[in-house]
């Protein structure tokens, strides 16, 4: 899970008609995406890439994620607030009912609650589709990260001990579960993105995350 905490430049933080909107990503948010998730990358352990992605790769990366799972968009006053979504938890077939979740918030647009309402919606879909388990690690120490998750019904699995050298120096990832449904005895095969997108309550689900997010952040 990833939450900027650099400062990426001033928004308007008093006005009322800052409605938010949360949305499927497009290719075309390749730019917005890469802006956000860049600082991530080049400055902190957070993510363990070590280059950032270009346009040109976040936009496949989009792509490719939006044929079987979820990536949300969270966008306020038509900029881009931050970003979420959903891949393929372990590649063998008994895993296919689990995915890893990540989250990436602009640091501009902290403690509106951006990330609750992302996850909140990614949920909603992501159990629509049929998923049970939902993963996320989290590179540490990251306080603000576990308290999101845990607030969120995450618990906590166990740790990778220094499973990742970046920046000079080892890092531990601790892995967070939540279950997303109950867990049926015969569970049916998960459902594309593209058949949830054709259900009546499509909308409500996308939605669903939208009044966790503030017109006005907290104060820090």
């Amino acid at each position: 899970m990833v939450i900027n905490r650099r400062r990426c430049g001033k928004v308007p933080v008093d006005r009322d008609d800052m409605k938010p909107v949360i949305r499927l990503a497009r290719e075309s948010d390749a730019p917005a995406v890469s802006r956000i998730y860049r600082p991530i990358v080049e400055s902190t352990a957070i993510s363990f890439e070590l280059e950032p992605p270009d346009e040109s790769e976040m936009g496949r990366r989009i792509q490719d994620t939006l044929a079987r799972y979820p990536w949300l968009i969270c966008e306020i006053d038509d900029r881009v607030a931050g970003y979420a979504y959903a891949s393929k938890h372990r590649v063998r077939a008994a895993y296919r009912w689990s995915v890893d979740v990540s989250i990436c918030v602009d640091a501009a647009y902290r403690r509106w609650g951006i990330a609750r309402g992302l996850y909140t919606s990614l949920f909603a879909i992501l159990a629509a589709q049929g998923f049970f388990n939902a993963y996320a690690g989290i590179a540490l120490p990251n306080p603000a990260s576990i308290a999101l998750h845990e607030s969120l019904g995450f618990h906590a699995v166990g740790i990778y001990h220094k499973v990742g050298f970046k920046l000079g120096q080892w890092h531990d990832v601790g892995w967070w579960e939540l279950d997303l449904r109950p867990h049926d005895i015969s569970p049916g095969e998960p459902l594309t993105l593209e058949a949830i997108e054709q259900r009546a309550d499509w909308r409500q689900l996308l939605a669903s995350g939208e009044a966790s997010i503030r017109a006005n952040p907290l104060s820090s």
